[in-house]
Protein backbone atom coordinates (compact mmCIF):
# COMPACT_ATOMS: atom_id res chain seq x y z
CA UNK A 1 0.00 0.00 0.00
CA UNK A 2 2.90 2.32 0.24
CA UNK A 3 3.70 3.91 -2.85
CA UNK A 4 0.25 3.01 -4.11
CA UNK A 5 -1.04 5.44 -1.02
CA UNK A 6 1.50 7.95 -1.51
CA UNK A 7 0.77 8.54 -5.28
CA UNK A 8 -3.10 8.32 -4.55
CA UNK A 9 -2.67 11.18 -2.11
CA UNK A 10 -0.69 13.39 -4.21
CA UNK A 11 -3.20 12.53 -7.17
CA UNK A 12 -5.85 13.55 -5.15
CA UNK A 13 -4.08 16.72 -4.40
CA UNK A 14 -3.41 15.97 -0.75
CA UNK A 15 -0.18 17.55 -0.66
CA UNK A 16 0.05 19.94 -3.72
CA UNK A 17 1.96 22.94 -2.58
CA UNK A 18 0.51 26.00 -4.10
CA UNK A 19 3.00 28.28 -6.62
CA UNK A 20 3.00 31.28 -4.52
CA UNK A 21 2.49 31.84 -0.77
CA UNK A 22 -0.40 33.43 0.52
CA UNK A 23 -0.24 36.81 2.08
CA UNK A 24 -0.21 37.65 5.82
CA UNK A 25 -3.79 38.39 7.19
CA UNK A 26 -3.22 42.29 8.08
CA UNK A 27 -1.26 43.24 11.11
CA UNK A 28 -2.54 40.88 13.21
CA UNK A 29 0.25 38.42 13.24
CA UNK A 30 2.60 40.78 14.96
CA UNK A 31 -0.08 41.78 17.57
CA UNK A 32 -0.24 37.98 17.96
CA UNK A 33 3.42 37.42 18.27
CA UNK A 34 4.05 40.06 20.81
CA UNK A 35 1.13 38.47 22.84
CA UNK A 36 3.08 36.84 26.26
CA UNK A 37 0.67 33.58 26.04
CA UNK A 38 1.22 33.23 22.54
CA UNK A 39 5.19 33.60 23.00
CA UNK A 40 5.02 31.27 25.73
CA UNK A 41 3.15 28.75 24.07
CA UNK A 42 5.88 29.03 20.98
CA UNK A 43 8.81 28.36 23.78
CA UNK A 44 7.58 26.01 25.67
CA UNK A 45 9.01 23.11 27.20
CA UNK A 46 8.03 19.69 27.13
CA UNK A 47 6.97 17.71 30.30
CA UNK A 48 6.48 14.14 29.13
CA UNK A 49 8.86 11.40 28.02
CA UNK A 50 9.58 8.63 25.65
CA UNK A 51 8.62 5.23 25.73
CA UNK A 52 8.76 2.04 24.11
CA UNK A 53 5.79 0.19 23.53
CA UNK A 54 4.79 -2.98 21.15
CA UNK A 55 2.86 -2.98 17.68
CA UNK A 56 0.09 -5.98 16.62
CA UNK A 57 3.16 -7.63 15.26
CA UNK A 58 5.48 -7.59 18.36
CA UNK A 59 7.50 -5.18 16.78
CA UNK A 60 9.07 -2.24 19.52
CA UNK A 61 8.16 1.28 18.37
CA UNK A 62 8.83 4.26 20.47
CA UNK A 63 6.64 7.42 20.87
CA UNK A 64 5.91 10.55 23.08
CA UNK A 65 4.07 10.04 26.36
CA UNK A 66 2.73 12.75 28.20
CA UNK A 67 0.62 12.07 31.40
CA UNK A 68 -2.25 14.22 33.61
CA UNK A 69 -1.60 15.00 36.93
CA UNK A 70 -4.48 12.35 37.71
CA UNK A 71 -4.09 9.26 35.70
CA UNK A 72 -7.05 7.19 37.61
CA UNK A 73 -9.85 7.06 35.29
CA UNK A 74 -8.65 9.54 32.61
CA UNK A 75 -9.14 8.74 29.09
CA UNK A 76 -6.58 8.76 26.46
CA UNK A 77 -5.69 10.11 23.10
CA UNK A 78 -2.71 8.83 20.13
CA UNK A 79 -2.07 11.97 18.73
CA UNK A 80 -0.27 11.56 14.85
CA UNK A 81 2.11 14.34 13.88
CA UNK A 82 2.17 16.39 10.87
CA UNK A 83 4.88 15.47 7.86
CA UNK A 84 7.54 17.36 10.25
CA UNK A 85 8.10 14.10 12.30
CA UNK A 86 8.31 14.19 16.55
CA UNK A 87 8.97 17.74 16.74
CA UNK A 88 8.18 19.63 19.70
CA UNK A 89 4.98 21.39 18.36
CA UNK A 90 3.58 17.78 18.14
CA UNK A 91 4.54 17.34 22.14
CA UNK A 92 3.11 20.21 22.93
CA UNK A 93 -0.33 19.23 22.19
CA UNK A 94 0.31 16.18 23.68
CA UNK A 95 1.46 18.18 27.14
CA UNK A 96 -1.72 20.40 26.31
CA UNK A 97 -4.41 17.40 26.38
CA UNK A 98 -2.28 16.09 29.18
CA UNK A 99 -2.72 19.30 30.92
CA UNK A 100 -6.82 18.81 30.29
CA UNK A 101 -6.63 15.22 31.87
CA UNK A 102 -5.95 12.92 29.33
CA UNK A 103 -2.83 10.39 28.84
CA UNK A 104 -1.68 11.13 25.23
CA UNK A 105 0.87 9.48 22.89
CA UNK A 106 2.66 10.35 19.60
CA UNK A 107 4.01 6.96 17.76
CA UNK A 108 7.31 8.32 16.15
CA UNK A 109 6.55 7.55 12.94
CA UNK A 110 9.78 8.43 11.43
CA UNK A 111 11.52 6.73 13.88
CA UNK A 112 14.05 9.62 15.51
CA UNK A 113 14.19 11.62 12.34
CA UNK A 114 12.15 15.17 11.81
CA UNK A 115 12.36 18.97 9.92
CA UNK A 116 11.59 21.85 9.76
CA UNK A 117 12.50 22.01 6.23
CA UNK A 118 9.81 20.92 3.21
CA UNK A 119 11.85 18.87 0.93
CA UNK A 120 13.25 16.90 3.50
CA UNK A 121 9.35 16.63 5.23
CA UNK A 122 8.04 15.43 1.65
CA UNK A 123 11.40 13.33 1.80
CA UNK A 124 9.63 11.69 4.91
CA UNK A 125 6.67 11.12 3.97
CA UNK A 126 7.75 9.32 0.73
CA UNK A 127 8.86 6.85 2.79
CA UNK A 128 6.11 6.08 4.93
CA UNK A 129 4.49 2.98 4.60
CA UNK A 130 0.67 4.45 5.06
CA UNK A 131 -0.83 1.02 5.67
CA UNK A 132 1.39 -0.09 7.85
CA UNK A 133 1.38 3.14 10.26
CA UNK A 134 -2.16 2.86 10.10
CA UNK A 135 -2.45 -1.09 10.94
CA UNK A 136 0.55 -1.00 13.33
CA UNK A 137 2.01 1.92 14.50
CA UNK A 138 -1.07 4.03 15.64
CA UNK A 139 -3.07 0.60 16.55
CA UNK A 140 0.07 -0.13 18.62
CA UNK A 141 -0.42 3.15 20.46
CA UNK A 142 -4.12 2.25 20.74
CA UNK A 143 -3.20 -0.67 22.55
CA UNK A 144 -1.06 0.76 24.75
CA UNK A 145 -3.25 3.34 26.11
CA UNK A 146 -6.32 0.68 26.14
CA UNK A 147 -4.61 -1.26 28.64
CA UNK A 148 -4.19 2.27 30.92
CA UNK A 149 -7.64 3.49 30.13
CA UNK A 150 -11.07 2.78 29.47
CA UNK A 151 -11.16 4.47 26.20
CA UNK A 152 -8.97 6.06 23.49
CA UNK A 153 -9.60 8.34 20.84
CA UNK A 154 -6.89 8.71 17.68
CA UNK A 155 -6.54 12.41 16.86
CA UNK A 156 -4.05 13.33 13.85
CA UNK A 157 -3.34 16.68 11.81
CA UNK A 158 -2.67 16.92 7.58
CA UNK A 159 -1.37 13.40 7.18
CA UNK A 160 -1.81 12.84 11.00
CA UNK A 161 -5.43 13.48 9.50
CA UNK A 162 -5.32 11.05 7.02
CA UNK A 163 -3.84 8.24 9.29
CA UNK A 164 -6.99 8.87 11.69
CA UNK A 165 -8.99 8.11 9.06
CA UNK A 166 -7.59 5.32 8.00
CA UNK A 167 -7.27 3.93 11.56
CA UNK A 168 -10.44 3.82 12.77
CA UNK A 169 -11.91 1.44 10.20
CA UNK A 170 -9.27 -1.34 11.92
CA UNK A 171 -8.50 -0.66 15.23
CA UNK A 172 -11.38 -1.88 17.77
CA UNK A 173 -9.44 -0.51 20.60
CA UNK A 174 -10.68 3.30 19.34
CA UNK A 175 -13.50 5.08 20.75
CA UNK A 176 -13.64 8.24 18.65
CA UNK A 177 -11.54 10.17 16.03
CA UNK A 178 -10.59 13.75 15.67
CA UNK A 179 -8.93 15.26 12.27
CA UNK A 180 -7.49 18.35 11.72
CA UNK A 181 -7.40 19.14 8.18
CA UNK A 182 -6.35 16.09 6.79
CA UNK A 183 -8.10 12.61 4.92
CA UNK A 184 -6.54 9.91 2.47
CA UNK A 185 -7.98 9.26 -0.90
CA UNK A 186 -11.69 8.53 -0.23
CA UNK A 187 -11.53 5.41 -2.44
CA UNK A 188 -9.03 3.93 0.72
CA UNK A 189 -11.82 4.85 3.50
CA UNK A 190 -14.39 2.08 4.12
CA UNK A 191 -17.07 4.27 5.75
CA UNK A 192 -18.82 0.72 6.68
CA UNK A 193 -16.22 -0.12 9.31
CA UNK A 194 -16.32 2.81 11.11
CA UNK A 195 -18.05 2.41 13.86
CA UNK A 196 -17.17 5.51 16.03
CA UNK A 197 -18.31 9.30 16.47
CA UNK A 198 -15.72 11.42 14.58
CA UNK A 199 -15.09 15.12 14.37
CA UNK A 200 -13.18 17.18 11.69
CA UNK A 201 -11.78 20.66 11.64
CA UNK A 202 -11.36 21.88 8.01
CA UNK A 203 -10.05 24.92 6.25
CA UNK A 204 -12.34 26.31 2.99
CA UNK A 205 -9.23 27.94 1.97
CA UNK A 206 -6.57 25.00 2.17
CA UNK A 207 -4.76 24.92 -0.61
CA UNK A 208 -3.58 21.12 0.09
CA UNK A 209 -7.13 19.31 1.26
CA UNK A 210 -9.61 20.59 -0.74
CA UNK A 211 -12.97 22.06 1.04
CA UNK A 212 -14.57 20.43 -1.80
CA UNK A 213 -13.65 16.59 -0.84
CA UNK A 214 -14.19 17.01 2.43
CA UNK A 215 -18.08 17.56 1.62
CA UNK A 216 -18.04 14.37 -0.42
CA UNK A 217 -16.49 12.79 2.62
CA UNK A 218 -18.88 13.98 5.35
CA UNK A 219 -21.61 12.54 3.00
CA UNK A 220 -19.70 9.20 2.48
CA UNK A 221 -19.07 8.91 6.00
CA UNK A 222 -22.81 10.34 6.96
CA UNK A 223 -23.75 7.32 4.89
CA UNK A 224 -22.40 4.60 5.95
CA UNK A 225 -24.15 5.98 9.27
CA UNK A 226 -21.06 7.18 11.23
CA UNK A 227 -21.68 9.51 13.87
CA UNK A 228 -20.16 12.59 12.23
CA UNK A 229 -19.09 16.05 12.79
CA UNK A 230 -17.68 18.62 10.47
CA UNK A 231 -16.54 22.00 11.31
CA UNK A 232 -15.24 24.42 8.83
CA UNK A 233 -13.09 27.85 9.34
CA UNK A 234 -12.40 30.58 6.87
CA UNK A 235 -8.73 30.04 7.66
CA UNK A 236 -6.21 28.32 5.64
CA UNK A 237 -4.26 24.95 6.28
CA UNK A 238 -2.49 24.51 9.21
CA UNK A 239 -4.18 26.94 11.02
CA UNK A 240 -4.20 25.34 14.58
CA UNK A 241 -0.29 24.82 14.27
CA UNK A 242 1.19 27.93 15.96
CA UNK A 243 4.52 27.73 14.91
CA UNK A 244 3.16 28.33 10.64
CA UNK A 245 3.48 31.90 11.42
CA UNK A 246 6.10 34.71 9.53
CA UNK A 247 8.05 34.21 6.62
CA UNK A 248 9.75 31.06 7.74
CA UNK A 249 6.60 29.02 7.14
CA UNK A 250 5.69 27.27 4.25
CA UNK A 251 3.17 28.18 1.57
CA UNK A 252 -0.27 27.82 2.00
CA UNK A 253 -0.42 27.06 5.45
CA UNK A 254 -1.07 29.92 8.23
CA UNK A 255 -1.73 29.82 12.20
CA UNK A 256 -4.96 31.61 12.88
CA UNK A 257 -5.36 31.52 17.03
CA UNK A 258 -8.93 32.47 17.62
CA UNK A 259 -9.95 29.52 15.38
CA UNK A 260 -7.36 27.66 16.65
CA UNK A 261 -8.83 28.32 19.82
CA UNK A 262 -12.73 27.73 18.50
CA UNK A 263 -11.25 23.65 16.83
CA UNK A 264 -9.43 23.08 20.34
CA UNK A 265 -12.20 24.06 22.89
CA UNK A 266 -14.99 22.02 20.16
CA UNK A 267 -12.51 19.40 20.09
CA UNK A 268 -12.09 19.05 24.04
CA UNK A 269 -15.80 19.21 24.37
CA UNK A 270 -16.62 15.86 21.72
CA UNK A 271 -13.90 14.18 24.04
CA UNK A 272 -15.63 14.96 26.96
CA UNK A 273 -18.67 13.75 26.17
CA UNK A 274 -17.41 10.39 23.78
CA UNK A 275 -14.46 9.37 26.65
CA UNK A 276 -15.36 10.21 29.84
CA UNK A 277 -17.43 7.67 31.82
CA UNK A 278 -21.23 8.27 32.03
Amino acid sequence: MKRDTLQALKLAGCFHFPARPVGLRSASIGAMLMDPLTRNTLMKTTKGSMITFSRPDGKQLQGYLATPEKTDGAPAVVVIQEWWGLNDQIRGVADRLAAAGYLALVPDLYRGKSTVEEEEAHHLMDGLDFGDAASQDVRGAAQYLKQRSGRVAVMGYCMGGALTLLTLGQSPEVSAGVVFYGFPPLDYIDASKIKVPVIGHYATQDAFFPIATVETLESKLRDANVDVEFHRYLAHHAFANETAVGFSRIAGTQFDPVWSEMAWDRTLTFLGRKLWEK
